[in-house]
């Protein structure tokens, strides 16, 4: 079992989607809320299956997924040992065992997938919310735990962790990911004569602002046109919108 260092002390635990599960994470580092639960939303509302979240951390998004989808079965995959860690402890507090496990690899070496039991194109599903920053433009924060989740290890990394994520899925089957906005042009780039089938759903803080994230949904081999769905805006003057607070107590998913 892998011990969490002393810079890295566990927190009590997180309550997501009102209180439906709880998310034992590390105290300081990278701590997983909106983009998690945003990205188990845009799954289908009624999916069934063998789905992987790539790049899982402590199991935010794999785990919202599998809490509202009774018929999913879920891979959560990550390299990270405390993460990892952390991840198998939230699968157990939160009674998942029968249908959520860990995969504890690095996603962007074949062989490494290989020797953890991943198989290629055996997932109707593949979620992820990669490390949003380009480690050649961004300033990386300090911490090590906090840089290894928000940037990755390359420039080009972001190409292979679809290309990573798309060798998982199978035929016909999804690609779901989120990421901010201004790395859609790279993140299209990435996709023709893989998936096709693209849907974008912008994500506005509230109404009046830029988009910050962008959902894309992307299905394995299909040639279908790009579409764009309409946005979700998160936040009124109040708080919440409506439907972003539904989202968060698990009482909605995303349609589009």
């Amino acid at each position: 079992m892998a011990e969490l260092p002393q810079s890295q002390p566990r927190s009590g635990g997180d309550s997501f989607l009102g209180g439906r599960f709880f998310l034992r994470q590390p105290a300081s580092g990278h701590r997983s809320g909106t983009d998690a639960v945003l990205l188990a939303a845009a799954a289908p509302a009624h999916f069934c299956g063998i789905a992987l979240d790539a790049g899982a951390g402590s199991g935010a998004a794999g785990l919202a997924l599998a809490v509202t989808r009774p018929g999913a079965r879920v891979g959560l995959i990550e390299i990270d040992p405390v993460s990892a860690e952390l991840a198998r402890e939230n699968i157990v507090q939160n009674g998942l065992c029968e249908r959520c496990y860990v995969v504890e690899t690095d996603l962007l070496i074949p062989a490494g997938r290989r020797e953890a039991g991943l198989r290629q194109e055996s997932a109707a599903l593949v979620i992820t919310n990669p490390p949003f920053l380009d480690p050649s433009r961004a300033r990386l924060p300090p911490d090590p735990d906090k840089r290894r989740a928000h940037a990755m290890p390359s420039a080009s990394a972001l190409n292979d962790w679809i290309q990573a994520s798309l060798s998982l899925v199978a035929p016909g089957g999804s690609f779901l990911m989120i990421h901010h906005a201004g790395a859609l042009p790279e993140i299209l780039q990435c996709l023709p004569g893989r998936a096709g089938g693209v849907t974008l759903l912008p994500i506005y803080p509230r109404e009046g602002s830029k988009a910050s994230r962008i959902l894309l949904r992307a299905t394995k081999g299909s040639r279908a046109p790009l579409a764009i769905a309409p946005p979700l805006v998160l936040h009124a003057e109040a708080g919440f919108t409506p439907l972003a607070e539904a989202i968060h107590r698990g009482e909605a998913v995303i349609e589009w």
